[in-house]
């Protein structure tokens, strides 16, 4: 297998630079931490470490080094597509290095191989309660994919720690295979009542498998979108919540099922997955208050009103980014490329050139530039996704590559249990009289 292969190529060099670093320079600073980042969410502590992926406040993401544009152009694209195939971003981010076509068809061949989903997942998924949230149907079917975890049968075999790595990319691999396949089956189960079993095509790439699966429209792009979308949500560096979940959980030697759940759980919370629908809904109010997209001014009153009424403007903000989310721009550009006299698309453009300047006015938010949420809806709405409990389905798909690649890389480096030392009050105090005695 050809992910194998190159990581079993590289791997001795990055583990001698781990050693080195915790060796040779253990003691070296990197950061400081103050009692307002112990209290309030540990934001902005250099703590935490990955490879696959970092943020940069003035330029956004960059997946192994390469921006959201620079991917999108270097990703070999898929057949008949102008978007790349998830596979050829999966190889990148496990790799390190852009895919040939070929190479990223291998990735594309092995989730092929693996995408059928056993019998007892879509039984248990039948027999939940019809009210039940499409998280909570992923994150149960992903648990029950467990039974059939290579690291945990090898590990209680007696895995050497060196092959940890080898059973995390099966199951990583096993399992972003099949969440596609999972997660269009609760679509049309949970919002349509369709209970036969999507057919995955090894024939065709991920992103055209989706969107066939899904049956949403014969509206052209839905493939080119499902490509970009998992693409741009795969990753975002390690400390947003699902990232961090799952490597909190994988740092325990759970297996990648339990440890994707935990994800998943950590996705579903409306300050992280779940803004891309509120951002959506908060369009639809506006559309549906003006009967239309508004003037410039309405809007500008109405965000006003928004947040004279103790309320967010969700999509815009955001917790690293201090300019527009690239992921925002991509898609936008998508949109107008795709359907430019959507009347949704016209008010999201339009409320990209008032709500940053309503939010500077008010002047408390950091960043008033719209993130990756305030947009996506938009193109899903388009295409006829309109079942708002569903994007965070969407979402946990595409962040499984991201997470899933950190996870076999901190397996491969050998990566201890994470156990950060808690304070109480009474000692944050006892610092706070320390440091004013010594000033």
């Amino acid at each position: 297998m050809i992910l194998q292969e190159k990581i079993f190529g590289i791997l001795p060099a990055w583990r001698e630079r781990i050693k080195t670093l915790a060796k040779e320079h253990a003691d070296v600073v990197v950061d400081t931490v103050t009692i307002e980042e112990v209290l309030y969410g540990m934001r902005d502590i250099k703590s935490l470490h990955t490879d696959i992926s970092s943020v940069d406040p003035n330029e956004g993401i960059r997946f192994r080094g390469l921006t959201i544009n620079e991917t999108l152009k270097a990703l070999p694209k898929a057949k008949g597509g102008k978007m790349p195939m998830v596979g050829a971003l999966y190889y990148l981010l496990l790799v390190g290095e852009v895919p040939t076509k070929d190479e990223a068809l291998e990735v594309e061949y092995e989730w092929g191989k693996r995408a059928t989903v056993p019998d007892y997942v879509y039984k248990m998924l039948k027999a939940m309660p019809k009210e039940t949230h499409p998280m909570i149907l992923l994150s149960q079917a992903v648990l029950a994919l467990g039974n059939e975890s290579v690291f945990a049968k090898k590990y209680q075999e007696g895995m050497k720690k060196d092959a940890y790595w080898e059973a995390a990319l099966e199951d990583s691999l096993n399992l972003t295979a099949k969440l596609p396949v999972i997660a269009a089956f609760i679509y049309r189960m949970k919002f349509f009542g369709e209970t036969s079993k999507p057919k995955y095509n090894p024939k065709l790439d991920f992103g055209a498998n989706f969107a066939r699966m899904m049956k949403v429209s014969d509206k052209k792009g839905y493939a080119d979108l499902a490509r970009l979308y998992f693409i741009i949500h795969s990753d975002h560096e390690s400390g947003n919540a699902s990232a961090h979940s799952m490597h909190l959980t994988g740092s325990t030697l759970s297996d990648a099922y339990f440890s994707f759940s935990s994800s998943l759980n950590a996705l579903s919370g409306p300050l992280h997955g779940l803004a891309n629908q509120e951002s959506l809904a908060w369009l639809l109010d506006v559309k549906k208050q003006f009967n239309g997209v508004p003037s410039r001014d309405d809007l500008y009153k109405f965000a006003w009103d928004t947040l004279n009424g103790g309320k967010v403007i969700p999509g815009y903000g955001h917790g690293i980014l201090r300019v527009t989310d690239p992921r925002f721009v991509t898609q936008l550009e998508f949109a107008k490329k795709h359907f430019p006299d959507d009347e949704l698309l016209k008010l999201a453009e339009l409320t990209l050139d008032v709500v940053p300047s309503v939010l500077k006015e008010q002047g408390k938010a950091k960043s008033p530039a719209p993130n990756v949420d305030a947009i996506s809806g938009t193109l899903q709405y388009y295409y006829g996704v309109r079942e708002f409990d569903f994007y965070t389905v969407l979402f946990g798909v595409g962040r499984a590559l991201g997470v899933t690649a950190n996870y076999v890389w901190a397996r491969a480096l050998g990566m201890p249990i994470e156990r950060p030392k808690s304070l109480t009050t009474a000692m944050l105090e006892a610092e706070v009289a320390k440091a004013k005695q010594t000033a």
